[in-house]
């Protein structure tokens, strides 16, 4: 049986990939707690190109919590586990992040939450639901597969998994 938060940190990685983010690291662990992913995006100008104008940034760093539930889940499917004592510890982690890897440490960061619906399939529900795919990392690279899109399921490991939420910014830097 797979870890269903991986499965959902994967939906969320391959999500951020389609929309031009580049995953630096998965489950980056620090004395202080975890971080599901650390996705870093460029900013793009005008026909592609890069936007580099003196005084403004090129780049921006998201730490991402992903937070993978089932239904019936008694915290709004993981938005009430942000609370602040886990905004704390998620910022502190950026802290020694940035402090380890200081070629990041001008970037302006965001903290965004991923809300994943996870849902196990039955055998004969699988192969029912036609609409859904396959997660492309679950497959052979050959394969064509449709981009992973904000609340679209998609089949994995005996899984049904949906996005429901990409919050950016979901929570402020905390002080002191």
């Amino acid at each position: 049986m797979s870890d269903i938060g991986t499965l959902g940190e994967q939906l969320v990685a391959e999500w951020l990939q389609t929309q031009g983010w580049v995953i630096l690291h998965h489950r980056w662990r620090c004395r202080w707690g975890e971080i599901d992913l650390i996705a870093q995006q460029e900013n793009m100008g005008k026909e592609g190109t890069r936007e580099n104008h003196p005084g403004t940034f090129s780049s921006l760093l998201a730490f991402v919590e992903v937070k993978t539930r089932s239904k019936g889940n008694w915290d709004a499917d993981g938005a009430l586990a942000i609370t602040p004592q886990k905004q704390a510890k998620i910022w502190r982690t950026a802290e020694v992040f940035l402090a380890e890897h200081p070629d990041f440490a001008n970037i302006p960061c965001q903290f965004d939450v991923a809300l994943v619906n996870c849902q196990r399939l039955s055998e004969r529900s699988h192969y029912k639901n036609t609409a859904s795919f396959l997660l492309p990392g679950a497959i052979d690279k050959a394969l064509q597969v449709p981009p992973v899109q904000l609340g679209q399921p998609v089949l994995v490991a005996g899984y049904q998994l949906i996005l429901q939420h990409y919050i950016q910014s979901a929570f402020e830097s905390i002080s002191g």
